[in-house]
């Protein structure tokens, strides 16, 4: 495991491909994130982990998952397992955006719940990734699932995520916000919390409260 990560760590992708094509195993194999999160988890998932991080680029993380594809890695990770999230939702949630879209490219189950319920869409949304919400929205994810924690819309995440720690999240929520408003999303939804989507918004928000007229 250890070389397996170092491989991936120092971009070495021909090592890398030989290292796998020795042990093909390993593509499925749970890896840890460093010394100190010796938690494990599939290399799918950690790939995303290595661009939050700011170890490597996005279009760097395409061309190490297609080298785990290549060799057999199960773009599902371990397997859809009830609110555990999968390298789909991972990318999703961790700004890995291109490496998203080929896993969805390459069949990732766009529907599956994760942890608090939410979807791959959900987590898109909300951290303001459009290209993949698109790339979501075109593969049919469902727009008015509810998450289970909050009750909570992939609409209403993406407004939330642009107001999340005082706009410090903020990224293209807003073009996600078009987009889901464009396939069917409806505007007037609430949270468990009986909040309704316009409470989030102030009135340095008055363009994006225009969205909900």
């Amino acid at each position: 495991m250890a070389a397996i990560r170092m491989l991936m760590n120092s971009l070495d992708y021909d090592g890398l491909r030989r290292a796998l094509s020795k042990n093909p195993a390993a593509a499925n194999e749970g890896l840890p994130f460093d010394e100190k999160n010796r938690a494990l988890a599939h290399p799918l998932h950690r790939i995303c982990d290595g661009v939050f991080a700011g170890m490597y680029s996005d279009d760097d993380a395409v061309k190490l998952a297609l080298i785990f594809l290549d060799h057999g890695a199960n773009i599902d990770g371990f397997g859809l397992i009830a609110y555990q999230d999968t390298p789909l939702m991972t990318a999703a949630s961790l700004l890995a955006e291109q490496t998203g879209i080929l896993y969805v490219n390459r069949g990732a189950n766009i529907h599956h719940v994760g942890g608090g319920g939410a979807t791959a869409l959900h987590w898109a949304a909300w951290t303001g990734v459009e290209k993949l919400v698109g790339r979501l929205i075109r593969a049919g994810a469902d727009i008015h699932l509810r998450c289970s924690d909050h009750n909570s819309t992939p609409l209403l995440w993406a407004v939330h995520g642009y107001k999340h720690l005082g706009g410090r999240n903020r990224r293209n929520q807003v073009d996600c916000i078009r987009m889901l408003l464009a396939a069917g999303a409806k505007k007037d939804t609430y949270n468990n919390e009986g909040k309704h989507i316009t409470e989030f918004l102030d009135d340095g928000d008055a363009g994006l409260k225009a969205l909900f007229q």
